[in-house]
């Protein structure tokens, strides 16, 4: 790989961290266990200027989803359950409301997101496995079909595959996953820990930006309390390219059925077990996972095909960690910079289908979204901003500006009672 494309790449990194106010960023790239590519971008801290370096410390966020999927195959492997057991077996308590036969829900259902559970009001007050299930048996909430039926990421239901490991091995989930996969692998900067943390040097301040004040603020790190299953590590690029030596090497053939068993979730885009799935991405398949949490943007993956595997780490909320990763990935691949993982088509939709799109929808977590027509252009509100729309079909709208599709859900005539927003389905307003 000529040193002409990475220079070309960090020119690229620089002018999205220009134009989407990130303050650091670190980007590291492997290939057949080797790094080919390290570096760090910007500021870990934007008051003290200390630099961003590979080995600085951040928040992963949702990245984290993966390892406690990869600890629930490896329980498989040895034979102490099957991602088809009910979890009921694991644990008989688990309740959800609406939902007569427990047996129905299955493993793969909690790690794939496909319980049929909207998503839930956080609760990060909660701190012990036990007490969510309290929590999700008297919440009041309506599924949004059987399961299996439909994707929608839901924190609430991934956690409590903390709760089958700490039932099964008798260690907590953190603890469990520390000795089975962060040490053997050599992990060493990377925890559940704030106190650790707090212990360890070059570490990332995290920040959000302020479209108000044109400045960043400061934020604490999330306590997450139960959600630390699906989102506590702190890690940095380099041990993250460690980890995903799990996935390519020859002695990882298991893991192969976290990115095989696949739920569509837009065109050319599946999920596995707590990983998303591009199958056919210039003649190579894509397996990744972002996450976001305040003050923390973050995106892992690999190619298997080619034995690379890819980094990105931000310390600011709701940056396009997912784009610098694929810049990446194109760069290693020589391809264009800029190509994306998928296009969506231009449909021609009728004032009718369009009208059955139209409304607001919502969910208990917060998320919300608004269709509007304004003389005849349609619009999506979302965060405190307008969108330009377009359509790709008569059930899906494209935000234009982030070529990010919108799947609606429409059952029989009626207007769309969901949509896919991101990966969360959100109901129409009622």
């Amino acid at each position: 790989m000529s040193e002409q494309k990475w220079q070309d790449f960090e020119s690229y990194v620089e002018k999205i961290m220009r134009e989407k106010h990130i303050p650091g960023a670190a980007v590291a790239v492997s290939q057949n266990g080797e790094v080919i590519y390290k570096k760090g971008f910007g500021y870990r801290n934007v008051t003290t200027k200390e630099p961003v370096t590979p080995e600085t410390i951040f928040g992963i966020a949702s990245v984290t989803k993966s390892f406690t999927a990869l600890a629930i195959i490896q329980l498989e492997e040895e034979g102490k359950l099957s991602v088809h057991d009910p979890v009921v077996k694991y644990i008989p308590e688990f309740q959800l409301n609406g939902v007569k036969d427990m047996d129905k829900i299955k493993i793969y259902h909690l790690l794939s997101h496909t319980t049929g559970l909207p998503p839930m009001r956080r609760r990060e007050e909660l701190n012990r496995l036990k007490d969510h299930l309290e929590y999700l048996a008297h919440e009041e909430y309506e599924m949004l079909g059987e399961p299996g039926e439909y994707f929608s990421y839901c924190n609430d239901t991934f956690l409590l595959l903390g709760e089958i490991i700490e039932r099964l091995t008798g260690r907590l989930h953190r603890r469990y996953v520390t000795e089975k996969i962060l040490n053997p692998l050599q992990m060493y900067r990377s925890t559940f820990s704030l106190e650790e943390v707090a212990k360890l040097e070059n570490v990332s301040v995290p920040y959000m930006y302020s479209k108000k004040t044109k400045s960043y603020e400061e934020q604490p790190w999330p306590t997450l309390g139960n959600y630390e299953v699906g989102g506590g590590i702190r890690s940095n690029v380099l041990d993250l390219l460690k980890y995903g030596q799990v996935y390519l090497s020859d002695s990882s053939k298991y893991t192969h059925k976290m990115w095989n068993h696949l739920h569509p979730i837009k065109s050319n885009s599946y999920y596995g077990y707590a990983l998303q799935v591009t199958p056919d991405y210039s003649g190579v398949t894509l397996v990744e996972h972002g996450g976001g949490q305040p003050g923390v943007s973050s995106n892992f993956g690999f190619i298997p095909e080619k034995g690379v595997a890819v980094s990105v780490l931000t310390n600011v909320s709701e940056a396009p960690a997912a784009d610098l990763w694929l810049a990446a990935v194109n760069t290693v691949l020589g391809l264009s910079l800029d190509q994306k993982r998928s296009v969506e088509p231009v449909y021609e939709a009728t004032s009718g289908e369009l009208q059955l799109l139209e409304g607001s929808y919502e969910s208990a977590e917060g998320g919300n979204i608004t269709i509007l027509n304004e003389e005849n252009e349609w619009f999506a509100q979302a965060a405190g901003e307008k969108f330009k729309l377009r359509a790709s079909a008569s059930d899906t709208l494209v935000i234009e500006a982030l070529e990010l599709p919108l799947k609606f859900f429409i059952k029989e005539e009626g207007p769309a009672w969901a949509v896919l927003f991101g990966s969360r389905m959100l109901r129409r307003k009622v």
